[in-house]
């Protein structure tokens, strides 16, 4: 009958009939990241995305271990998509962390640093507090990231590394960075 929605049908399984009423883009929550903006010292914490600046994330993570030669296209392209977390000292950045996420089940951090002049303050810890705690992730089922060498900072804040099934089940698909 034309107009009818269809059944899903998965043996085993009831049928799944589509909600008519549902409507995704009212079921998405408004793309802005609730504000956080805390000082610690001479040191501001702060989520406004108008006051990163892409040109020091870049400069640092091209030369990352984790980011060589990235483009400022792909580094752009990336903080306008995440939650972004700024570091700074008067108006200039000294740190950056970004939270890849859908809010309610997912969260990746990724490429968070601190300027090595700022460093042995105790703003890493920081910016990776707030990020962990910050109010839009709440809830959110399995938040990871990867380190080569700060399992210890991250471990204070709950993250561990996956245990031999879950490395199993995770999978990457590499592409250009």
């Amino acid at each position: 009958m034309e107009g009818t929605p269809e059944v899903l049908s998965i043996p085993g399984l009831p049928g799944l009939e589509p909600n008519p009423d549902f409507d995704p883009r009212a079921a998405v929550p408004s793309t802005r990241m609730a504000a956080m903006r805390e000082a610690r010292g001479e040191y501001e914490l702060d989520t406004d995305p108008a006051r990163l600046v892409p040109a020091v994330v870049h400069a640092y993570l091209t030369e990352s271990y984790w980011s060589p030669g990235v483009t400022p296209d792909v580094v752009e392209r990336a903080m306008a998509y995440s939650l972004c977390f700024g570091l700074y000292r008067g108006d200039e950045q000294v740190g950056f962390a970004r939270v890849v996420t859908d809010r309610a089940s997912f969260a990746w951090l990724a490429d968070v640093f601190v300027l090595p002049e700022h460093r042995g303050r105790g703003l890493g810890e920081w910016l990776v507090r707030a990020a962990a705690g910050h109010a839009d992730l709440a809830g959110v089922r399995r938040f990871v990231l990867a380190t080569r060498d700060a399992h210890g900072l991250y471990a204070r804040f709950g993250f561990e590394p996956f245990d031999e099934a879950e490395a199993r089940r995770w999978m990457v698909r590499r592409g250009d960075a």
